[in-house]
């Protein structure tokens, strides 16, 4: 992919930068609708996700007067694939987040993290904690489950190509469906959920869009071990204020964890996420009216 002038396309400009390492990494930018409220807002995603899970809010919190940007992380979605897949680690992730930022001449920014996005934000306040001005922490924690890790484990790195959009759809019914239980016959839903995650070839089938070389990441893990505990990365971004969304049936994030976040940040915004688990899409009336009330009193 070419490195040069951003494209514009439907609502955002496409953004092509090269990491420290010469890799393509691709973002969505959102201008603001002026005048500007705040600081830009960075959207992170999560493990086997891009840019694309933003594509209802990105669009909503850019009409509140804030540029967003919205990152395909290093082998996922436009951006490309790293020849080495010891890199695919947050602190890998996080280096290219600074590198965005300082391409895009954005100093200071507010977080949003789902999942894996919400550990690249607690790595980015270790190592460059005035970069963050606020962060919203989407299912995700200092500490997380074994049995929500396992599950994951269960099926990341596994991209097998299927016949079409459908079969894509069904795909991701079967592997997601127990965290959007009220969702289970809203086939429009899985539709999006598949255009949001896959990539169609030039063959006509579809498959998952990112590089399934990401697993590696799994490759020891431990379903009877502990996992590790992350409390003092949340420590150095608890400094700032912090949103916590949590699906109330999430098998990766529970309320024991969010009371523990607490504890450590007695001023903790939290919101809970009735009906859904791993994770919410944040465009759920009580996740979307908690981002609002949150951006409305930070920076």
């Amino acid at each position: 992919m070419d490195f040069g002038a951003p494209v514009a396309i439907g609502g955002f400009e496409e953004r092509v930068i090269a990491t420290v390492d010469g890799l393509a990494l691709y973002a969505r930018d959102y201008p603001p609708l002026l005048p500007e409220t705040g600081l830009p807002v960075i959207c992170l995603h999560g493990l086997t996700r891009n840019s694309r899970d933003f594509e209802v809010i990105a669009p909503r919190i850019a009409a509140l007067g804030r540029r967003v940007i919205a990152a395909d992380m290093r082998g996922r979605g436009k951006s490309a694939n790293d020849p080495d897949p010891a890199h695919y680690v947050p602190a890998v992730y996080a280096q290219d987040v600074l590198k965005l930022m300082d391409e895009l001449s954005i100093p200071k920014a507010v977080f949003i993290g789902t999942s894996m996005g919400g550990l690249i934000t607690m790595v980015l306040a270790t190592v460059a904690p005035d970069r963050i001005a606020a962060s919203v922490l989407n299912d995700v924690g200092p500490k997380l489950n074994a049995a929500g890790l396992a599950r994951i484990a269960g099926y990341v790195g596994h991209v097998v190509p299927v016949a079409d959009w459908n079969a894509a759809a069904e795909a991701v019914r079967a592997i997601n469906g127990s965290a959007y239980p009220e969702r289970a016959d809203d086939e429009a839903f899985w539709l999006a959920f598949a255009r949001r995650t896959h990539r169609a070839l030039d063959d006509g089938r579809v498959e998952l869009d990112y590089d399934p070389h990401i697993a590696l990441a799994f490759v020891d893990f431990d379903e009877d071990a502990p996992p590790p505990d992350l409390s003092p990365l949340f420590q150095a971004l608890a400094a700032k204020p912090v949103l916590s969304v949590r699906g109330a049936i999430s098998d990766l994030f529970g309320e024991d964890v969010v009371a523990h976040m607490r504890e450590l940040k007695p001023d903790l915004d939290t919101v809970t996420v009735e009906g859904v688990g791993h994770a919410p899409m944040l465009d759920e009336p009580e996740a979307w009216d908690a981002v609002l009330d949150f951006l409305a009193k930070v920076e």
